[in-house]
């Protein structure tokens, strides 16, 4: 039965990421943390759970969208590298500092980010482009950033990467293939960084590796990537207004909670 939940839970993610184009960690993140309370495990450690789950299954989805952005030979590698040389010290570092926060204020922090998320979409608040990209060390600086925060709030990075480079005039398919790329070592070094400082705890389940609830990243990931095309496939065909809007209710009603119910 747990098994069969986590798979729904990769399909429901899957398909919102794919309708929405948005990662699927401002989904699962949330939907895990209830879960998980639901289910009466991780304690007092459920909101880093999910955090650490959610980069771990980002990993997987990540690479599908790497293959097709490459196929597609849309992708600029060398800026690509560039910024991922700050992200894998940011996003170390993120899970690092999510490690010292308490679970209430670690889901108020993703709160108060949910809200952020669902003004941009229910304003269609984006930078506007003239500026060009900075030079090297600014680039690897702003991936530093980048990294950190998506280390802190379990997501990809994409809502925070394609609008520093659109503000930088990079073209918005370059911009999202290069995010795309972002995506893994963000996943990937986060998904570390929670495993490690998460071995240090007492309390976690049996099935946790660190922070990582290895069931939840199985089934999810299982189910996610097939999904997140059935919801591209889908938001073509749907009012992408319509959708944004609701989307942006659905975490207008996220942040609320956890910014005033956290636990």
């Amino acid at each position: 039965m747990t098994w069969l939940m986590y798979l729904a839970l990769g399909a429901f993610a899957g398909t919102l990421a794919g309708l929405f184009g948005v990662g699927g960690g401002l989904i699962i993140v949330p939907v895990l943390i209830i879960s998980f309370k639901l289910q009466g495990i991780g304690g007092d450690l459920i909101t880093h759970m999910a955090v650490g789950t959610s980069l771990a299954t980002i990993m997987f989805t990540s690479l599908s969208a790497i293959h097709t952005h490459h196929g597609r030979k849309a992708i600029d590698w060398r800026l690509a590298a560039l910024l991922s040389v700050g992200i894998v010290v940011g996003a170390w570092m993120g899970g690092y500092t999510a490690d010292k926060l308490s679970g209430p204020l670690l889901q108020r922090l993703i709160g108060l980010f949910a809200w952020l998320m669902a003004a941009q979409m229910l304003f269609g608040l984006a930078p506007s482009g003239g500026a060009k990209l900075p030079g090297k060390p600014v680039q690897v600086a702003v991936g530093g950033v980048i990294g950190w925060a998506s280390g802190i709030f379990g997501i990809g990075g994409g809502s925070l990467t394609v609008p520093f480079l659109s503000w930088c005039s990079v073209p918005m398919q370059r911009a999202v293939a290069v995010s795309s790329v972002c995506g893994f070592p963000i996943a990937l070094v986060g998904a570390l960084s929670y495993v490690v400082h998460g071995m240090a705890h007492q309390g976690l389940p049996a099935e946790a590796w660190g922070y990582v609830y290895l069931p939840a990243m199985l089934g999810i990931s299982l189910a996610s990537m097939p999904f997140a095309r059935f919801g591209a496939i889908l938001a073509h065909k749907l009012s992408a207004p319509v959708l944004k809007r609701a989307f942006a209710v659905f975490l207008l009603l996220v942040g609320a909670k956890f910014l005033f119910f956290p636990g």
